[in-house]
């Protein structure tokens, strides 16, 4: 319940300060005097799109039963507030809050309907409504409807994975013919760490093995003369063992290298150059042959991987099969219990739809491909219409036989209603009919009301006139003595007849 609205400097209004009461609140008043503009103020602090925006909006209500925040904390006393200054700021028991979260924390407790507006009979929100009745009602269905929603949330998951898998199979196709040619490439060439190394000695050694052969050759000769230096030696009595061991070495290293030479006589050295080629190509594109061998190892891990995605896309495509199924079976069993309750629905309606002048309705269900709600879809038909060829006045009839049929028995759960004309083009027989159920909607709702019509005016616990004094707009709460004046200006204009007075008197006794 909205308890107190203060607000300044909102286009003609310099301040308003109104403490509102519960149930039924009409605002009346000439046309242009700025009954609308008042009302945006209420619904601007609950994130609602409106014309324009007061310096500075604070209302004050009681908070709904069921509004939780985990981000807020919030007194049972609330305080919204709306300041401009460069920009609208919103505000919430004085903590900061963004537009879009104000509006979907009080959207189910503030409900706006306007003479302008055409909505409210698509068939998401009258799902919606015979969901909420079943709920109340049906144990299972609750349970049935909670299960659903989750394995849909679930399934369309799965659905999107799958998609972006089929998206990439074009382009997965190419990545695994790439990582298969980059690691057979690799595989092929079984490149060793450390044989560049090895390779590129023997590479020095067969350029220099012909130069190694022929010093050979001629420095062998040493060898015959070994014996007259160590006989010098003995005859100087000297010690010859220095140029001995010198001597072994020499022929051990000469031994060696006439090994090595025979060796190397055997390699290929084109095989050589060759290999010492492609080990070159490798280090060129992965920086060494280490880092192509890690590069190899990361392919295969890739292709492994790929080969997963294979096996993961055939895992969606019968998961997806099954859950399709038994969520299908799920989505008829919802539809039965709703379409059931829509029979018990249109029974209900035939008394209110009686009282507003109307014919009857039903509701026509569809098949629909599986959605978030199932597989329903609904519209309204009155009589034999469908709701978009309905003038005005038909379709605000409507929109209050459905809310008043289907509004709450909990009074502790009360919302806020507000409603912008909504009697507007309507015959007096009319009007009444519709000033009895937004007055029967009132004992659930707090009802905000602007009006042009006397029988809504009558019936409110609170009566509210705006006028307009130049460019100064102002309101004033009306007693039982002005509300009868204020009636009987809306019956014959701003120069009422006795007779009006009368009749004022008496829809107000």
């Amino acid at each position: 319940m909205i308890e107190r609205l203060y607000l300044r400097d909102l286009v003609t209004f310099n301040e308003v300060e109104l403490e509102f009461e519960n149930g039924l609140v009409v605002l009346t008043g000439p046309s242009g005097a700025g009954k609308s503009v008042l009302m945006s103020a209420i619904l601007s602090s609950f994130g609602y799109v409106t014309q324009g925006a007061a310096a500075l909006c604070e209302v004050n209500l009681i908070k709904p039963s069921g509004l939780q925040s985990e981000a807020y904390e919030l007194e049972n006393d609330l305080t919204v507030k709306t300041l401009k200054k460069e920009k609208l700021r919103y505000f919430i028991d004085g903590q900061n809050i963004s537009k879009k979260i104000l509006a979907e924390m009080f959207a189910p407790y503030v409900k706006y309907l306007s003479v302008r507006d055409r909505g409210g009979f698509e068939s998401d929100t009258l799902l919606e409504m015979i969901d909420t009745q079943l709920r109340v009602k049906d144990k299972m269905f609750k349970a049935l409807i909670k299960e659903y929603k989750k394995r849909y949330q679930n399934y369309k998951e799965k659905v999107s994975q799958l998609t972006k898998i089929k998206e990439d199979e074009a382009k997965l196709a190419e990545l695994i013919e790439y990582a298969t040619y980059e690691v057979e490439k690799i595989v092929s060439i079984n490149p060793q760490v450390g044989e560049e190394e090895e390779l590129l000695k023997v590479k020095q050694q067969l350029s220099r093995i012909d130069k190694i052969k022929d010093a050979l050759t001629h420095a062998i000769d040493i060898f015959t003369l070994e014996a007259n230096v160590e006989e010098v030696y003995r005859l100087l009595d000297k010690d010859g063992s220095m140029f001995t061991d010198a001597m072994n070495q020499l022929r051990a290293d000469f031994e060696e290298t006439e090994n090595l030479a025979d060796e190397l006589e055997e390699v290929n050295v084109e095989e050589v150059l060759d290999r010492l080629g492609d080990l070159t190509t490798l280090k060129n594109r992965y920086g060494s042959i280490e880092e192509a061998l890690v590069y190899k190892e990361a392919k295969e891990k890739e292709l492994s991987g790929y080969q997963n995605i294979e096996k993961d896309k055939s895992m969606l495509e019968s998961f997806l099969a099954l859950e399709f199924s038994e969520l299908n079976i799920i989505a008829s069993k919802l539809s039965q219990s709703r379409q059931k309750e829509a029979k018990n629905l249109e029974k209900t309606l035939v008394e209110y739809l009686t009282t507003l002048k109307l014919p009857a309705i039903s509701f026509e269900f569809s098949s629909v491909t599986l959605e978030q709600s199932g597989t329903d879809s609904v519209e309204v038909m009155l009589g034999s219409s469908k709701t978009a060829t309905l003038s005005g006045g038909e379709f605000n009839r409507v929109r209050l036989a459905l809310m008043a049929t289907t509004m709450p028995t909990n009074k502790s759960k009360q919302g806020v209603l507000i409603l912008d004309e909504i009697d507007a083009n309507v015959s007096g027989d009319e009007s009444i009919a519709i000033a009895e159920m937004i007055y029967k909607l009132s004992s659930v709702y707090q009802v905000f009301a602007i009006s042009h019509q006397p029988h809504l005016s009558a019936k409110a616990h609170q009566h509210i006139v705006v006028t307009k004094v130049g460019h100064n707009s102002r309101v004033e709460v009306l007693n039982d003595m002005t509300r009868v004046s204020e009636i009987a200006r809306i019956i014959a204009g701003e120069n009422p007849t006795e007779e009006a007075v009368e009749f004022a008197k008496k829809l107000r006794a």
